[in-house]
């Protein structure tokens, strides 16, 4: 349900590139199942329990919130203390209840809550702090959470329909906050995050060179980009990817990696898409 941040500064963000970006990785996935028929919108997808219309019915209920955050920050936090304490259950009956929907009306209401949001959130001063299920977070934070779920459960979709997507730079967003989420993944198992940095470098799409953390560091992580973010997203599991962790710190790491808010998720088991 959005993403988990460490925030830390955002200087010189280019806020309409990043929201041209969400646009873009909406689209995408618009592009999926815009002519589905209704038995592809009951299509299960990996994600155990959820169909393409679960995901879809996710998504645009995760922008509403967004969009309340954006708009009535006051109204926001009430519907959040009042929620229930089973924040994964709260989120399940939320795509439980868009999910019985007729298709076209469940696409109409994304493509619609979407587009309120991106409007919302081009008008939100990029200093306010948006309250959120969890720590508060910038704009540009809740932009780029936004395009890295949609990507992530644009996957589901993609692997229920068996389609495979081509990556596009947009994964560096998406690589980026599964970096700056280290220690919270950490924190949700109940661990002690290392007090030291790790090198994180990723080869992009393009064959450029990515990479966060001190050059010298001793725990490393290496490997394509795309495989970075399924990992962090949880939509593969480590060994059916091509990534190389160094140190024993960075291999705990990737293998309890998260960059979404909430519990530890079920992830996806080795081999499930050989």
């Amino acid at each position: 349900m959005g993403g988990a941040q460490r925030e830390g500064t955002h200087s010189a963000v280019d806020l309409t590139g990043l929201l041209g970006d969400l646009r873009a990785e909406s689209e995408e996935l618009d592009g999926l199942v815009a002519d589905l028929d209704e038995h592809d919108w009951r299509r299960e997808t990996p994600a155990p329990g959820w169909t393409v219309a679960h995901q879809i019915a996710h998504l645009a209920w995760t922008d509403e919130k967004a969009l309340l955050a954006a708009t009535d920050q006051e109204g926001f936090r009430a519907e959040a203390e009042a929620a229930p304490a089973n924040t994964r259950g709260y989120v399940e009956r939320g795509a439980e209840r868009g999910a019985r929907e007729a298709s076209a009306e469940l696409l109409e209401r994304w493509r619609e809550g979407r587009k309120r949001l991106s409007t919302a959130l081009a008008a939100t001063p990029e200093s306010t702090r948006l309250p959120w299920f969890g720590p508060s977070m910038s704009v540009a934070s809740m932009v780029t959470a936004r395009l890295m779920e949609t990507w992530a459960h644009g996957q589901d979709v993609a692997d229920a329909l068996g389609v495979t997507r081509t990556p596009s730079p947009r994964l560096r967003h998406i690589a980026r906050i599964g970096v700056r989420t280290r220690d919270f993944a950490y924190g949700v198992h109940g661990l002690q995050p290392p007090p030291e940095e790790f090198r994180v470098e990723l080869t992009g799409p393009d064959g450029d060179a990515w990479h966060w953390g001190p050059p010298h560091a001793q725990q490393r992580v290496t490997g394509p980009a795309l495989d970075f973010c399924l990992l962090v997203t949880q939509r593969r599991h480590l060994e059916d990817t091509a990534l190389r962790a160094v140190g024993s710190d960075a291999l705990q790491w990737v293998r309890i990696a998260q960059a979404f808010a909430g519990p530890p998720g079920q992830g996806r088991a080795p081999g499930q898409f050989a």
